[in-house]
C-alpha cells in the first residue's frame, strides 16, 4: 500500500539527519516522505539529495508555542492528498529500525481498525563521531512501561492511555474516522493523549508491532518539564473538559509538590508567584 512517513520538524536538524539515514537504510522505503516545518525554512539543507526526495511543508508557529496537532494534521492532508494508504508519524528524534515501515505495512495490510504502535527504545548519549549506522538494539533500551513483542509477534490492548506519538501508523480509513488531532492543543503535552481516547470512543483498539522499533535519540530532558509548564496547565484543561479526567498528573503533582501550581476551585493552576527556573 502507497505509505507515507511523516516528521513535524522545529530545529533538531542534526536528529533529523540521522532519522533520514535510517529510512535510507530501511528494508522498505515509503512512497512518501512528508517533513512539516514549523517555522524552520533550514530544514530544506537537511534533506538535500535525498530518496524519495522529501516534501516539506512549511507551517507557522503559534504565539503559545509548538502547533504540534495542527502540524501533524498539515502532514497527514498532503500524504492524503497524494494517495497515501497508510501514515506512519515518527517523532524527529526516533532512528527507524530497519524493519519499522515493512512491519507497519505488513500488520496494516491485515486490514484490523487499530492505531500500529511500534515500540520504542532509548539510545544513550551518542559517541564522538555519532550512533553507529548498525546494532542500535544492543544499545537502546525499550520502555518500561509499554509492550515490546517478540520478534514479528503484535499485541493487541484496550488501554488508550498508553498511546503516545512517537511512532505509530494508521490507516487512511481510520485517520479520516477519528478526524486527526484536535488543533486546541498548541505547546508541549496531551494532544497525543488525546488522540488515544479519539481512537477509544470509537471502539478503536492498540496493535503494537514487533519488529517496528525506533530508536529514540538521547537528549536533555528536565523532570518534571518546568519550561513547559504553562502549556502542561493549559492543554491539560483542555483534555480535562474533553474527557473529564486529568492527562500528565505524575507531572501536576510533581508541580505542586515543588510549590509550582495548585489545585484550586476544581482546577489546576499556576501557584502565585512561581518562578518555573527554581
Amino acid at each position: 500500500m502507497p505509505t507515507a512517513v511523516i516528521t513535524v520538524v522545529a530545529g533538531r536538524h542534526t536528529h533529523l539527519a540521522r532519522q533520514e539515514r535510517g529510512l535510507a537504510a530501511g528494508s522498505r522505503r515509503p512512497d512518501q516522505r512528508i517533513v512539516v516545518a514549523i517555522d524552520d525554512p533550514a530544514v530544506a539543507a537537511v534533506l538535500d539529495d535525498r530518496e524519495p526526495s522529501p516534501v516539506v511543508v512549511a507551517h507557522p508557529t503559534d504565539p503559545l508555542g509548538l502547533p504540534l496537532a495542527a502540524a501533524r494534521n498539515a502532514g497527514a492532508a498532503r500524504a492524503l492528498t497524494a494517495g497515501a494508504d497508510l501514515l506512519v508519524f515518527l517523532d524527529v528524534d526516533c532512528i527507524p529500525g530497519p524493519d519499522l515501515v515493512r512491519r507497519y505495512e505488513e500488520v496494516a495490510a491485515e486490514g484490523s481498525r487499530r492505531l500500529l504502535c511500534g515500540p520504542v527504545a532509548y539510545l544513550p548519549p551518542a559517541p564522538v563521531g555519532g550512533y553507529p549506522a548498525t546494532g542500535l538494539d544492543r544499545l537502546a533500551t525499550p520502555h518500561p512501561a509499554r509492550p515490546v513483542p517478540a520478534g514479528d509477534a503484535t499485541a493487541d490492548s484496550d488501554d488508550h492511555a498508553l498511546f503516545w506519538s512517537l511512532s505509530f501508523a494508521i490507516t487512511a480509513a481510520v485517520w479520516r474516522e477519528i478526524g486527526g488531532f484536535t488543533e486546541d492543543y498548541v505547546g508541549y503535552g496531551g494532544e497525543d493523549t488525546d488522540f488515544g481516547q479519539s481512537a477509544r470512543a470509537l471502539g478503536i483498539g492498540l496493535r503494537w508491532v514487533g519488529g517496528g522499533t525506533a530508536f529514540h535519540q538521547h537528549h536533555p530532558v528536565s523532570d518534571p518539564p518546568r519550561e513547559h509548564l504553562d502549556d502542561i496547565l493549559r492543554n491539560a484543561a483542555i483534555f480535562h473538559r474533553r474527557w473529564g479526567w486529568w492527562p500528565m498528573e505524575g507531572w501536576l503533582t510533581a508541580f505542586a509538590e515543588r510549590g509550582l501550581v495548585g489545585f484550586e476551585g476544581g482546577r489546576w493552576q499556576r501557584a502565585a508567584g512561581a518562578l518555573t527556573h527554581q
